[in-house]
């Protein structure tokens, strides 16, 4: 065998810490072929002489990449943020014959630059890509298949990109994911939490139907109208099963609707207690149910897939700031739970139990 040097490239990297070089220690271990390596505290020495460094594009200039230019691999982990700066300084560096360029990467987009150059138009000619999902790995734990089927029956469009290699949707601004769409029935004996949103011209006047189970929040029926005058809210209201019977909480931005609704057969809706930072908290609260909605529901499976946070224009970096749209069945919503998320967040603290959790990693 001949020697074989290879340098481990990332676009960012500050220290060896934020390097591969723990994981490919541990491969080591793992095969067995601790006594073919020299393992120093920058870089690893194998058979024959050859060489393993780690480098971080953003740190090289045209003149210092030229170090490069002996190496036989250089490996891109993390690929897909790797530049197009940094593109154009390795490719014509890593030129000695024989020599490979080696990108591994689970692609944001067709844009990012390596999945342009791999996947676009116009690959290089002599380029072999492989996509290589979990399902390819022989190796696969059952702790990451768990977590795997989680995201799975959880987030589709998660597992689709972190598990299958798809390129990211905008659900990486998504507000909820942690939602599904089951047909239900509610037992006897469930406590139901009812909100309602105003709106006319443009945005719908909105009934909700909740109730809690445990983590589980469930959303069973719906009404919906935009342009409803405030003469046809009694019928609108009771498309959803014994609305009359139960507490509403309302929108109070309209005392005057909520007025109305009391003296045509609504005694029990009130208005929503808002507060500083109560849209943030409220959505915060809701994000911690697993959120099962019945079918029917069609407006609010539409919401729950589409609000989302705002999202930088020049860098796609997503903001701690909440779009004002798709959320009317959202407020309603938070507006039907207030009392339970009051409730719980004034009842007394259990004492708080340890616990211990271990993650594992793998590498295909």
């Amino acid at each position: 065998m001949q020697r074989t040097d290879a340098v481990c490239i990332r676009e960012v990297q500050r220290s060896i810490k934020q390097s591969v070089k723990k994981l490919l220690e541990l491969k080591i271990e793992q095969l067995g072929v601790g006594h073919l390596f020299e393992i120093q505290e920058a870089q690893i020495k194998g058979p024959h002489g050859g060489l393993i460094i780690f480098q971080g594009m953003q740190n090289h200039t045209a003149d210092s990449i030229k170090s490069l230019e002996g190496y036989d691999i250089a490996w891109c982990e993390e690929a897909q943020n790797i530049s197009q700066r940094s593109l154009d300084l390795l490719r014509p560096t890593i030129r000695k014959p024989g020599s490979e360029l080696w990108f591994s990467w689970n692609p944001n987009g067709p844009t990012d630059p390596v999945d342009n150059l791999l996947r676009g138009d116009s690959p290089p000619p002599d380029a072999i890509v492989v996509k290589a999902n979990y399902s390819d790995n022989p190796w696969f734990p059952d702790v990451l298949r768990e977590e795997m089927e989680y995201d799975r029956n959880r987030d589709k469009d998660k597992y689709a990109h972190v598990w299958l290699g798809e390129y990211m949707s905008r659900s990486h601004a998504r507000v909820f994911s942690n939602w599904t769409v089951e047909e239900f029935e509610r037992p006897e004996g469930t406590i139901f939490r009812l909100g309602a949103d105003w709106g006319f011209a443009q945005d719908p006047t909105v009934l909700v139907r909740a109730s809690i189970e445990g983590k589980r929040l469930y959303i069973d029926y719906e009404a919906w109208m935009i342009g409803c005058e405030i003469d046809q809210l009694p019928d609108l209201f009771d498309q959803v099963p014994e609305s009359r019977k139960w507490f509403i909480v309302a929108d109070s931005a309209r005392p005057e609707t909520i007025s109305y609704m009391r003296s045509h057969g609504f005694p029990k809706i009130t208005a929503a207690v808002k507060g500083p930072k109560s849209v943030e908290e409220g959505i915060e609260w809701l994000k911690s149910f697993d959120i099962v909605v019945h079918p029917r529901c069609v407006h609010t499976i539409d919401e729950l897939t589409h609000y989302s946070y705002k999202t930088d224009p020049m860098t796609g970096d997503v903001l701690p700031i909440l779009e004002d749209k798709n959320n009317h069945v959202i407020d309603a919503l938070r507006y039907a739970c207030e009392g339970a998320r009051k409730a719980q967040r004034t009842r007394p603290e259990r004492p708080a139990r340890r616990r211990h959790y271990r993650q594992q990693g793998w590498m295909a």
